[in-house]
């Protein structure tokens, strides 16, 4: 059995919930990431937040992304899986909330991400082209 933790990226940057929009996407582009956690003082998980986010709800609404913060897209909660969960719940859970992202939690704080990619390097071919075919409906 693969666990979340077998599968995950570790070492996941957060972009804390007080950083400009700005920051999130500079610091996007030195990872050559699309997304980051968005995690609060306290260092927890508040959200996530992704490259269309910051295109999508600020740029395109003609806002500041030096002003806006990260913290102000963090809405609702955000989708974790928790670091045992097997590969079938860490697919199931992405398929069921549509999305090619999803962090990894232990004890409540946030230990790494699950990507697409990730996926793709740690299960089998045929179940990855499952999960692509789901996600993309």
């Amino acid at each position: 059995m693969t666990t979340a933790r077998e599968i995950m990226h570790t070492g996941a940057s957060c972009v804390q919930e007080n950083e400009s929009l700005m920051d999130a996407a500079r610091r996007m582009s030195e990872l050559d990431v699309g997304a980051l956690p968005i995690c609060g003082p306290d260092d927890r998980l508040h959200g996530i937040i992704t490259d269309r986010d910051i295109v999508v709800k600020c740029l395109a609404k003609g806002k500041d992304p030096q002003r806006m913060t990260a913290g102000q897209l963090a809405q609702g909660k955000p989708v974790t899986v928790d670091a045992g969960a097997d590969s079938e719940e860490v697919l199931r859970t992405m398929q069921d909330h549509h999305i090619r992202r999803v962090p990894v939690i232990d004890d409540h704080r946030l230990v790494g991400m699950i990507s697409e990619a990730d996926l793709a390097r740690h299960l089998p071919e045929e179940r990855v082209g499952r999960f692509v075919e789901e996600i993309c409906r």
